[in-house]
């Protein structure tokens, strides 16, 4: 059986929904799966696990510091394993800026971390204005107007393809034969 960590960073929750759901595929396949926040992962060893996985969302433009402290902390450890990456954003609600390549996030993570994944991947996120408090509400509706994307701010919208988190976790359960 395979042991498998599955570490997230996340803002609004959306990420960790996307790692539960990729959890459950996992463990359907026959994985031993520890999920975590990235606060936790802290303190696991992390030879412990045949493979990893980290998931992260973007608030702002940017992954969370405390994501990259981890990696930095565990880069030998995350270089030798067989390992997966996926990052939550909005802009990836776009068809031109859904994927590893032609995510602006992606590509900024790539080059800010020296950890290079063996598996990437790119999910649009969720807006859930009701949820936010009143400053991010009015950024993120800016930001909204700006990009075309929804402003009314009684609403809750999901961008999030459940199929594609599908096919990744598949692609993450294939890094076993590999």
């Amino acid at each position: 059986m395979h042991k498998s960590i599955m570490i997230y960073s996340t803002v609004d929750g959306q990420t960790l929904s996307i790692c539960n759901k990729i959890k459950l595929l996992l463990e359907e396949a026959g994985e031993m799966v520890t999920l975590v926040s990235v606060t936790e992962a802290k303190s696991l060893p992390l030879t412990y696990f045949d493979k990893v996985l980290i998931g992260a969302s973007i608030r702002y433009g940017k992954h969370r510091p405390e994501l990259y402290e981890f990696i930095q902390a565990n880069l030998s450890c995350l270089s030798s394993m067989k390992s997966a990456f996926f990052t939550v954003n909005v802009v990836a609600r776009k068809p031109l800026k859904n994927t590893p390549d032609t995510n602006p996030y992606m590509r900024k993570f790539l080059q800010l971390s020296q950890w290079q994944p063996q598996l990437l991947g790119v999910f649009a996120g969720k807006i859930d204005y009701p949820k936010y408090r009143t400053m991010d509400r009015v950024m993120i509706r800016f930001i909204m107007w700006m990009t075309k994307g929804p402003t009314d701010i009684t609403g809750t919208y999901e961008f999030t393809d459940w199929n594609k988190v599908d096919e990744f976790a598949n692609d993450f359960i294939q890094l076993n034969s590999r």
